[in-house]
């Protein structure tokens, strides 16, 4: 079966490169751990805009009714030859063991289709800005949502540890030479 995907708008965004590099062996960081976790900092507040097709514009009606929604995309800058992964580092790191690209958030996938919840600041006509987006600059979007708590909170979540270990890791800043 064959599925065809048509985007229905594209990211306009200053983040120019991803910020994890894949090919056909693995992915990588494209920077040094600590710009990493400054990056991830920043990216909370980082604002840019979803342009939807104008010939679309009445399927955002009623969006600006929610604070938050959640962006379907497609990680345009992933060579295809790395779609092939089966296994990676989790983000690129090198220090822990491969996982299966299902149990990892690589956006070198079989069909590379990433989603993130962000927060809408506002809508004017046929464009969203939005805030805490990573999205690379001319990323196609797929679809939008409207981020609803009670279909995506789910009771008694686990969350692997290394997972909970690098999230804590890009949360927490480190504090050196300050004695």
């Amino acid at each position: 079966m064959e599925i065809i995907l048509k985007p229905t708008g594209i990211v306009k965004s200053s983040i120019k490169a991803p910020s994890l590099k894949a090919d056909h062996k693995d992915i990588n960081p494209a920077k040094a751990k600590e710009e990493m976790k400054q990056q991830h900092r920043e990216l909370k507040e980082h604002i840019s805009q979803i342009i939807i097709d104008k010939k679309f514009e009445e399927i955002l009606e009623g969006i600006e009714e929610f604070s938050h929604i959640l962006v379907l995309y497609w990680p345009h800058l992933v060579p295809e030859k790395s779609r092939e992964l089966l296994k990676v580092h989790p983000m690129g790191r090198k220090d822990l063991p491969q996982k299966g690209i299902y149990a990892t958030c690589s956006p070198a996938r079989p069909n590379p289709i990433l989603v993130t919840a962000v927060k809408l600041l506002s809508r004017k006509d046929n464009v969203l800005e939005v805030k805490g987006f990573e999205a690379v600059d001319g990323s196609p979007v797929i679809d939008i949502k409207p981020y609803v708590s009670h279909y995506y909170s789910p009771e008694d979540v686990t969350v692997s540890g290394w997972m909970q270990d690098l999230t804590e890791e890009l949360e927490t800043e480190e504090i050196e030479n300050n004695c």
